[in-house]
């Protein structure tokens, strides 16, 4: 039992350490803050870190053009760009893909979390990429 325990606080200490997302948004961006307040609700811990340049924080990373939004996240070395559902970010976690770079919902369709506007919900991807550039859908909201 004695050697269980410290296999057990590393455990712990990694799960929580898989669940720390650092958001860059605009100082003045509202529904940056509801994505994170939706993320939290589904478990994550984000630090939300107000940005005056967001186009110099998105040209430094491999963010293919037609896939920014408005903030842009970081966990596990992962790059989570836009309004993506936790469960879609949860899923990428789990599965570790060492060819993705990253997810991504272009633009800021109406419905997705952090910009949900009563019942009214546009259908969208969430789009993997790599460093190269290459994207395919990973998951879909209908």
């Amino acid at each position: 039992m004695k050697k269980l325990l410290p296999l057990v606080a590393f455990l712990s200490i990694q799960l929580f350490a898989a669940q720390n997302i650092a958001m860059y948004k605009s100082p003045t961006c509202g529904c940056c803050e509801k994505w994170a307040d939706h993320m939290m609700q589904n478990e994550f811990s984000v630090k939300s870190i107000p940005t005056k340049d967001m186009s110099a924080l998105k040209q430094r990373i491999p963010l293919p053009l037609n896939l920014r939004s408005c903030h842009t996240a970081f966990v596990e070395g992962y790059i989570i760009e836009g309004h993506v559902p936790a469960e879609a970010v949860a899923k990428l976690l789990r599965e570790k893909p060492k060819d993705i770079a990253g997810l991504a919902v272009g633009g800021m369709p109406i419905g997705s979390p952090g910009m949900e506007q009563g019942n009214i919900k546009q259908p969208f991807d969430v789009i993997a990429f790599d460093k190269a550039g290459n994207q395919m859908v990973y998951a879909s909201y209908r």
